[in-house]
């Protein structure tokens, strides 16, 4: 084992699937042999059995659907407006130092202490959620987009002016192309980061969700239902990450490459 050593894909999906075999193992170690109360952290086996519950009795395959939708529209949302935005900050200087103040105090600014006002101003239907995903994702993707594309090589940029490249040729031939495989990343990384502000919104002044699932099991002290509820937030992050890297590997194989 050498730094900056990259290991086979087979290695890596080994070394993966161990820390989760030795976690799961610790965890059935504490629970089975009494060195954690049930009341506390419940046991693999009982959180199964619960979570099998939700979804066969108690409908949360519907909760899980409902903040899917929400994570997946908020994110939406905040990537169609960002990515423009980004683009044209990186590409232009006057545009970027007249949004970049107000984006860097923003992106500095929890979420969740916009919840109490978002309630007021949308009430606790879909919009409010959706907000909450916007605000978490939108100034932070903003600005790591505009670096990236702010970082171009320049020698690529001379090079196409003297070619005879126009403005606007040269955002969408080079600007765009050169930082779109960052930029493919930056929105997977900004993924993950929704789905804790979904379950921060869904903690307050929701009826439905994975997070109104967690709080009505925390008033019950149901510590399986909890962990069962984490455990699919976990899954489907999961999911999307390595779909999402997935779409990446296919449209620039050269970026994966140079991994």
């Amino acid at each position: 084992m050498k730094p900056l050593t990259p290991v086979s894909p087979g290695m890596r999906v080994a070394l993966g699937v161990g820390f989760f075999v030795l976690f799961v193992a610790v965890w059935s170690i504490a629970t089975f042999g009494g060195l954690v109360q049930k009341t506390f952290l419940a046991d693999p086996v009982s959180m199964l059995k619960s979570g099998w519950v939700l979804l066969t009795e108690h409908g949360f395959a519907k909760d899980i659907g409902m903040t899917v939708f929400r994570v997946v529209g908020g994110f939406v949302i905040a990537a169609v407006i960002a990515v423009p935005l980004g683009v044209a900050m990186g590409a232009y200087k006057p545009i970027e130092a007249f949004f970049e103040p107000f984006i860097s105090f923003a992106r500095y600014l929890p979420a969740s202490a916009f919840i109490p006002l978002l309630i007021l101003w949308a009430g606790i239907g879909e919009a409010q959620k959706l907000a909450v995903i916007f605000i978490g994702s939108f100034f932070s993707l903003v600005l790591m987009i505009s670096v990236t594309v702010g970082n171009t090589r320049r020698d690529l940029v001379e090079a196409s002016y003297t070619l005879g490249v126009k403005d606007a040729s040269l955002i969408r031939r080079v600007l765009v192309p050169g930082a779109a495989p960052e930029i493919a990343e930056q929105l997977r990384m900004v993924l993950g980061w929704a789905w804790t502000y979904v379950i921060v919104a869904e903690l307050i002044g929701a009826s439905s969700g994975i997070g109104h699932m967690i709080t009505d099991s925390q008033a019950l002290l149901a510590t399986d239902q909890i962990i069962f509820g984490i455990i699919v937030i976990g899954l489907i992050g999961l999911v999307s990450d390595l779909f999402f890297k997935w779409v990446n590997r296919r449209l620039y194989p050269w970026a994966a490459l140079g991994r």
